[in-house]
């Protein structure tokens, strides 16, 4: 058995929400996720800036009946997560803005200390689309914080195993390292690692990269991870196989090794893949 490492500090999680189903399952998934840790969970609904009374700068009858009622539906809405929530640990705080959501979300990171982001996505629609939306892609790529994303159809269940795509190309650093061992031992969960390439044997960097990687888990995870090969298939069609031949209730991923991320993410042409609707994704930033 693991031996347990207890992690008290308070959590500061951001959640942008619209109040859609998927919105809505994203904030429960967390909620779970971090049963056992004290956290603050900022919700942030940010309107197009025409719902504001502010237009081109000028103050234009703040305070119309719109915006009144714009702002009447989000605290509605949010007494609501309020009032259900059953757990001490837990707090929440109502953030409502006007503009850019990435822009609000980065002042929001900032004024607000937060540790991590989670978003819910509704995934592809059709055979030829994104994995993720373009807000979610964004977040991910232009706000250096921990994100977490919820497929609509993800329904939250210990992390018993997570896998863990990498090319090995990257040096896993204290951040990276941290968050996998603090995921690991919410559940006492076991990490596969997953390696696929065509080439037949790995370069001298992925070599050192994959030794400080081992020599980390063995020390701390020894009978908790195992590494796995799959050769002769592109990276998105390995995680595929992986995921629906074997138990993943999470994939995590490291946002520095942006090129390997785009592979899986944010390819315009490729086929649905299965995961994509059902399998949370945690891409750790440094």
């Amino acid at each position: 058995m693991l031996s347990r490492i207890l992690f008290f500090l308070m959590k500061h999680i951001l959640v942008p929400i619209d109040f859609s189903e998927n919105s809505l399952n994203a904030l429960a998934y967390a909620k779970e996720l971090f049963k056992n840790t004290t956290s603050s969970f900022y919700i942030l609904h940010v309107g197009n800036l025409n719902q504001s009374g502010i237009v081109s700068n000028s103050l234009l009858s703040f305070g119309t009946n719109k915006e009144l009622m714009l702002k009447e539906k989000f605290k509605s809405n949010f007494l609501k997560i309020k009032e259900s929530n059953s757990n001490r640990k837990h707090h929440f705080w109502a953030i409502q803005e006007y503009g850019n959501l990435i822009d609000k979300i980065r002042e929001t990171v900032q004024s607000k200390k937060i540790d991590l982001i989670v978003m819910g996505t509704k995934g592809a629609s059709g055979i030829k689309e994104k994995i993720i939306g373009s807000n979610t892609g964004d977040v991910i790529t232009k706000v250096p914080v921990n994100l977490l994303v919820v497929p609509e159809n993800a329904t939250y269940t210990e992390l018993k195993n997570i896998s863990f795509p990498t090319d090995y190309n990257i040096f896993y650093s204290y951040s990276i390292l941290n968050t996998i061992t603090e995921l690991l031992h919410m559940n006492e969960g076991f990490l596969h690692i997953i390696n696929s390439s065509t080439k037949k044997k790995i370069n001298v960097v992925q070599q050192k990269n994959k030794a400080y990687l081992q020599d980390y888990l063995e020390e701390v995870f020894e009978n908790y991870h195992c590494f796995h090969r799959t050769g002769n298939m592109k990276v998105k069609n390995a995680i595929e196989d992986f995921t629906t031949t074997g138990k993943t209730d999470m994939i995590l991923m490291a946002a520095k090794n942006i090129n390997f991320i785009q592979q899986i993410l944010f390819d315009n042409h490729i086929q649905k893949l299965s995961f994509q609707t059902k399998i949370p994704l945690f891409v750790v930033h440094e």
